[in-house]
């Protein structure tokens, strides 16, 4: 019970200390630019959370989110421009409009395993980025959405990118205590069994089907959310930016923070969103250059940057005689 109660206040320190550190990094940048870069780095740990639930947790690899991403994006564009409704409607839209077509994907899509579950949500992917160009009277195609109007709350308009910010990083953090509180309940126990061995989670009766399902909607419904955000943000969407480039760094955030693990995914995130912005004058190579750090992590860092500190962290309290040598304690008693 003590330990447990040790582990709870460990996590409410946590995120109270990275709410705080979030809420207040704005004040260090007087740029307009730098305080949009952080919106787009909240909106890409959103969705990186859900992915990594989906991933880290459930064991199914996703290619295929950016597909979600943009349907939450043109979902609230069209909702505003085209039928002058609420942002919020809009935003409530992406999430019904990605619920189910997630749920109707997942039920055939979530019976396959491995690299062909990967080819699969590829490939659905690839569909939904055909039917942005194509559907030209509800999408605008290559030219697509403009005008699309800020959020705003009682009158309150988040028309900078400041107060943006603050309701951006509000959405994160609901996002951030829905995920921890999961990865530690029941469902996440569940999770962790069927990524380990989905034939000995079912022995043990666990409906994998029915979790896998839960977890693909959540995760694309947080993809959603992000991509209703960004809409509002840039107040214009196209199909360039839901490619399949956006999936595999989506992807390579991931696994580069550190998949199965909450903190990892906002390490991955916000490692690769700066990354991105350095890269900008090398858009070319952009999906040359994450292949590459996507293939060196997965054969040096299995266990992502997250990992890797939390050896290193290890390594050094050990050095320092921070916390005791339990292997040269055993060695030495054998």
């Amino acid at each position: 019970m003590v330990a447990v109660r040790a582990l709870l206040k460990t996590r409410r320190t946590g995120l109270a200390l990275y709410g705080t550190a979030m809420a207040l990094l704005p004040l260090m940048f007087s740029n307009d630019y730098y305080v949009k870069v952080l919106i787009i780095l909240g909106i890409n740990i959103l969705i990186v959370l859900g992915l990594n639930l989906l991933m880290g947790y459930a064991g199914q690899v996703s290619i295929g989110h950016a597909a979600f991403y943009g349907m939450g994006a043109y979902a609230s564009a069209i909702v505003t421009t085209k039928y002058g409704m609420s942002p919020w409607f809009g935003l409530l839209a992406s999430i019904i409009l990605g619920g189910i077509v997630a749920y109707g994907i997942a039920i055939p899509t979530l019976r396959l395993k491995g690299h062909y579950l990967a080819m699969a949500t590829l490939g659905f992917a690839e569909i939904v980025h055909v039917l942005f160009l194509q559907l030209k009277d509800i999408t605008g195609g290559t030219d697509g959405i403009s005008g699309i109007s800020t959020l705003s709350i009682a009158g309150f308009l988040f028309d900078s990118p400041q107060k943006l910010y603050i309701l951006v990083w509000i959405v994160v953090m609901a996002g951030l205590i829905i995920s921890i509180n999961l990865a530690n309940s029941r469902v996440g126990r569940a999770l962790r069994a069927v990524h380990g061995s989905e034939i000995a989670a079912a022995s043990m009766g666990i409906d994998t089907a029915k979790y896998k399902i839960q977890i693909f909607v959540l995760s694309a419904v947080f993809a959603c959310i992000g991509g209703s955000l960004y809409a509002h943000m840039a107040g214009f969407v196209s199909p360039d930016s839901f490619t399949l480039g956006v999936s595999i760094t989506l992807v390579t955030m991931v696994v580069l923070g550190g998949m199965a693990n909450v903190w990892g995914a906002i390490i991955g995130a916000s490692t690769l969103t700066i990354l991105e912005e350095y890269l900008k004058g090398y858009e070319d190579f952009n999906m040359v250059i994450f292949g590459l750090i996507l293939v060196l992590v997965m054969v040096f860092m299995p266990q992502g940057l997250y990992g890797a500190g939390t050896r290193v962290i290890g390594l050094i309290k050990r050095r320092f005689k921070l916390i005791p040598d339990t292997a040269g304690e055993e060695s030495a008693a054998s």
